[in-house]
């Protein structure tokens, strides 16, 4: 509204903006879906959005009711159930869905292991070494 370009991504990010779009895309559906372009970038679009405040909210939890999330953001349980399983398919954060007791369990983050990248360099300088080697000996029989 003061023409700050830094606090649109802020604005759009949030609960209010995603509800404002949502609002937008049931108020001008015809003239936003008849454009198959335009309408598979508004489904990305609201798929970033969604899942940036998917993320934010459920951020101070370790262990959530699925239906707590769906009432800070407004949306049906069953639409947030949905997109919480696939965010944890897609690796978007580690956790399980725990449905019998109906509530989202995160996990911490793994810490990465040095030793897989120390292998893979090892390997690496294994190959080169075998390679020299073949080459050497190739000249050695000519």
């Amino acid at each position: 509204m003061v023409s700050q370009a830094d606090d649109v991504a802020g604005i759009i990010s949030s609960k209010a903006g995603l509800h404002s779009f949502e609002t937008a895309l049931r108020d001008f559906k015809a003239q936003l879906e008849e454009d198959p372009i335009v309408h598979r970038h508004l489904s990305s679009l609201y798929d970033t959005l969604l899942e940036q405040n998917l993320c934010r909210l459920i951020e101070p939890f370790s262990r959530v009711e699925i239906a707590h999330i769906a009432d800070l953001i407004e949306l049906p349980i069953d639409h947030v159930e949905k997109k919480l399983s696939q965010m944890i398919l897609d690796k978007k954060f580690a956790g399980t869905l725990d449905q019998g007791a109906g509530c989202l369990v995160i996990f911490e983050d793994p810490k990465t292991d040095a030793i897989y990248p120390a292998t893979l360099e090892t390997i690496s300088n294994i190959g080169k070494v075998v390679d020299s080697l073949y080459v050497r000996s190739a000249k050695i029989m000519a």
